[in-house]
């Protein structure tokens, strides 16, 4: 083909399909005249007519008419909101079905961005979940408000439509229940929601955080401004009927942005923070601490991560992007120092206080960045042995990469939540290491993401 011949698919026009796999955001692909196409809600092995929707000079999308022949692991999405949500990209799936797929996303990251022998590599079958529904630990839905009703949800794929969710099936009971309370409460006291288009009223958003092993709830306001109509007898109704709320606080965000959180955070009732537990760690939770979203599956992931690491109490570890410390410390035991860096100073402190507070004392913990941080420490003598890194969806930073291939760690365990980089990162390094095994992890079931957990170790 040459580069002048464009592509035969027009918009709207309507054709049959084979869907080959998975694309990385969870929809089927198939190949119409050599032209890739993506069809959201289409699973590998169906044949379907489709409907052209958006055409690109490299790629078309296109929506199902027509389901000719169904896959056999197709089941029915619990959720009644599944279609117009968006939060969840994978409910018409069954689940042993998500598993196989997911894996395969990390297989076909490796092929598209790697020379490595991918058939040879040893991948693992993806680690789900017994119960892959009611796991996620914090919800944050937008307030709107319809005909005198307060509603509280997503916004709706490709669409500033803010769809209700009564009760999502992926979110844990709790938050469930608070979001719905915490609605009704706004409703009967009629306190002002926040309208985006006219950007008059208080309440944008109720975030809603539980402690999986503690029992524990917070719940967080979000609003426009500071003063709140009929405050007393709102924290008073709240706390009444959250028999489990240990926490109720405010976060003011006057901005027109995207951005959830703003900066002033004020507590409004009970204690600043939430405990929860992970394995034998104690994490205390503010309102704006990150923290994994699926406790179960952490302590999952974690254990691979220590699998991978592969410890014997003499080894210097450096836990890069290292958050509140929570890797570093679930490795602890096993090493012989542990030092962390991550270029948002609070999570440095609250990394620190971690260590404090288990009584992990060989363990250093600065804010900056791994590039520029690992450099110096080598400078001055301090050779790390097994280096973990957790880098968010964009990868390791250029430099980084750089900088582990002078250092060169015996060992690096990649704890990746994003194929695409993983894959690309791992090209990269494969000048001096060798991929000893791939373990993908179900963090988000029902979602098309997908956490891999990769052991490299230095050539000989």
């Amino acid at each position: 083909m040459n580069k002048e011949q464009t592509i035969k698919i027009q918009p709207k026009q309507t054709f049959p399909l084979t869907i080959k796999r998975l694309g990385i955001n969870g929809e089927g692909v198939g190949y119409f005249k050599r032209q890739v196409v993506f069809v959201p809600g289409a699973l590998p092995g169906e044949e379907v007519v489709v409907e052209a929707t958006k055409v690109n000079p490299k790629f078309a999308e296109a929506k199902i008419k027509k389901i000719r022949v169904q896959s056999k692991d197709r089941v029915k999405p619990p959720c009644p909101v599944y279609e117009q949500c968006g939060g969840c990209q994978l409910q018409h799936l069954s689940y042993q079905g998500q598993l196989r797929e997911k894996r395969d996303i990390v297989i076909q990251s490796l092929e598209r961005h790697t020379k490595l022998p991918v058939s040879t590599l040893d991948i693992r079958e993806t680690i789900g979940m017994e119960d892959p529904w009611s796991y996620r630990n914090k919800s944050s839905f937008q307030v709107g408000q319809r005909d005198g009703k307060v509603l509280a949800g997503l916004y709706g794929l490709n669409s500033h439509q803010l769809i209700n969710i009564e009760h999502c099936a992926v979110q844990h009971s709790q938050t469930n229940e608070a979001t719905s309370v915490v609605k009704r409460i706004l409703e009967d006291l009629k306190i002002p929601i926040y309208n985006e288009k006219t950007q008059k009223g208080i309440v944008r958003t109720i975030v809603a955080r539980v402690g999986v092993q503690t029992n524990e709830l917070q719940v967080v306001l979000i609003t426009t401004q500071k003063e709140i109509p009929k405050h007393d007898i709102l924290i008073e109704e709240i706390q009444k009927r959250l028999p489990n709320l240990k926490s109720i606080v405010q976060n003011i965000n006057g901005e027109k942005t995207s951005l959830i959180f703003g900066e002033q955070t004020e507590l409004l009732s009970g204690k600043e923070f939430i405990q929860e537990t992970l394995g034998d760690l104690q994490f205390e939770l503010s309102a704006r601490t990150f923290f994994q979203l699926n406790p179960i599956q952490t302590v999952n992931l974690y254990n691979e991560v220590k699998k991978a690491a592969a410890l014997t109490g003499v080894e210097k570890v450096v836990d890069a992007y290292c958050g509140v410390g929570t890797i570093g410390l679930w490795l602890a035991g096993e090493a012989a120092e542990i030092r962390g860096m991550d270029i948002i100073p609070e999570s440095i402190d609250d990394a620190k206080k971690n260590a404090k507070r288990h009584g992990i004392t060989h363990t250093k913990y600065v804010p900056g960045k791994a590039e520029e941080v690992l450099p110096k420490w080598v400078k001055k003598g301090w050779q790390p042995d097994v280096i973990v890194v957790d880098p968010p969806r964009t990868g390791l930073d250029n430099q980084l990469l750089q900088t582990i291939l002078q250092v060169k760690p015996k060992t690096l365990v990649y704890v990746s939540c994003n194929p695409s980089t993983l894959a690309k990162d791992i090209q990269t390094l494969s000048k001096s290491y060798t991929v000893e095994y791939i373990q993908p992890v179900d963090m988000f079931p029902q979602t098309s993401h997908v956490e891999a957990c990769s052991r490299l170790v230095l050539k000989k």
